[in-house]
């Protein structure tokens, strides 16, 4: 057993880490480190949390983390570090406090704004190692080219319904994740987890395979997954492990003008929530993009005209009101604002988050 050395940890902290001084891999000299260490976790939802519960009780020394949402009760099946209590609170401030709790020996950071070209080269210079827990494709791309300017290693991960992904870019100048994706999917193609849903138990998976990459980045142990992607289904249990290498095609020498219009995004994916709206429906025109049969089901009311044909009918739209285009999960109303936008209409265009359901 390796000698712990009383300046570097008190007597409190020897007895929180015991079982990593123990460990003859990590012992204090790699508890020190996790100490010396700081990491930025982007996004404090389903993959944030995981993550930041485990490196935080890991000991991982100053934790930033960067989110501009609020609580909301749909978090609660997946995001653990939340109650019904927090609800309408924003979640780094909740997850600051629960985690101090945890660990009261570590530093927290808290940052209650968006990612953006603006802020990010120079957030992610303060920290060594960044996590992606963020689920959209330009913030995903942001992240990346930001991680290559700033010089640090990046962990990445994703989640689809049952199924999972977790990666490390720039590791030791290794390959990017645009190496791996170096152009984002068509645009709304590709449906976020309030669209399509979400195995309760998946982002704990992959965020503790998130967070175990962190801590052997940090400690120098283990493999670390440069160059391979990893790809787990929480039904079956299988794994996948693939190999790519760096493409210097891809380097990245500035950051986008704007991420969302590189992903295809005709506008800021402005969105509204069934609560906002149903306080101030008045003020907007409702346009159901379902097909007729779920608009016979049922409808929160609104002019009807079904995806398909939109393109054909879209001159029936005549009001002078802003336009909240909703379906049942938010993603094909997503596309019949890219539809429209791309057609020309010059009214605003709002997205009904999550969908009518």
């Amino acid at each position: 057993m390796q000698e712990i050395k009383h300046r570097d940890f008190s007597i409190e902290e020897q007895q929180q880490y015991s079982r990593h001084l123990i460990l003859d891999e990590i012992g204090t000299e790699g508890q020190l480190k996790l100490k010396n260490a700081s990491v930025l976790v982007i996004g404090a939802g389903g993959l944030g949390c995981p993550v930041l519960q485990l490196i935080a009780a890991a000991g991982v020394g100053t934790i930033g983390m960067i989110d501009d949402d609020k609580v909301e009760q749909s978090n609660l099946q997946r995001q653990l570090l939340y109650t019904h209590q927090d609800l309408g609170k924003y979640k780094v401030a909740v997850a600051a406090k629960r985690l101090r709790g945890l660990n009261p020996y570590i530093q927290f950071e808290t940052f209650t704004e968006r990612l953006v070209p603006e802020n990010a080269v120079a957030l992610f210079a303060k920290y060594d190692i960044i996590v992606d827990g963020s689920d959209n494709f330009p913030t995903r791309y942001l992240v990346n080219d930001a991680a290559i300017l700033a010089g640090k290693p990046l962990v990445f991960a994703a989640i689809f319904k049952f199924e999972g992904q977790v990666s490390v870019f720039n590791y030791k100048n290794g390959p990017t994740y645009r190496c791996l994706f170096p152009t984002p999917p068509e645009a709304h193609t590709m449906p976020s987890c309030s669209e399509i849903g979400v195995f309760s138990v998946l982002p704990g998976l992959i965020g503790a395979l998130q967070a175990n990459e962190v801590l052997k980045i940090i400690c120098g142990i283990g493999t670390v997954l440069s160059g391979k992607l990893l790809t787990l289904n929480a039904l079956t249990l299988e794994q996948y492990l693939f190999k790519f290498k760096k493409n210097q095609a891809h380097t990245v020498t500035a950051l986008e003008n704007n991420y969302g219009t590189f992903c295809g995004l005709l506008s800021d994916g402005i969105e509204i929530s069934l609560a906002e709206l149903k306080a101030t429906k008045n003020s907007y025109l409702l346009l159901d993009v379902r097909t007729q049969e779920e608009r016979d089901e049922f409808h929160i009311g609104g002019i009807h005209i079904p995806l398909d044909v939109l393109e054909q009918r879209f001159g029936e739209i005549d009001t002078d009101k802003e336009i909240v285009v909703y379906c049942k999960s938010g993603l094909r109303s997503k596309k019949a604002i890219h539809l429209l936008q791309g057609l020309g209409l010059d009214k605003m265009l709002i997205n009904l988050k999550g969908g009518c359901f």
